[in-house]
């Protein structure tokens, strides 16, 4: 829960080209960690799903900014 709430307030702090390229980093990161994953069972599966939903909040704040 901590980890959510620092990671909401650091988002606020970026631009949105820092969004747009953090979201791309991270979407590729994703990629990586999927196949590696179909490959070999990795030791914490349940990264991929942190890493999916860090992924959605950041493409949530960039579209609340685009809304604003």
């Amino acid at each position: 829960m901590v980890k959510k709430v620092e990671f909401n307030k650091e988002l606020r702090n970026l631009s949105e080209a820092d969004l747009k390229a953090r979201i791309q980093e991270d979407s590729l990161r994703l990629k990586k960690l999927e196949f590696a994953h179909a490959i070999s069972p990795l030791e914490n599966p349940v990264s991929i799903r942190g890493l999916r939903r860090d992924i959605a909040r950041l493409k949530t704040e960039l579209t609340k900014r685009a809304l604003a």
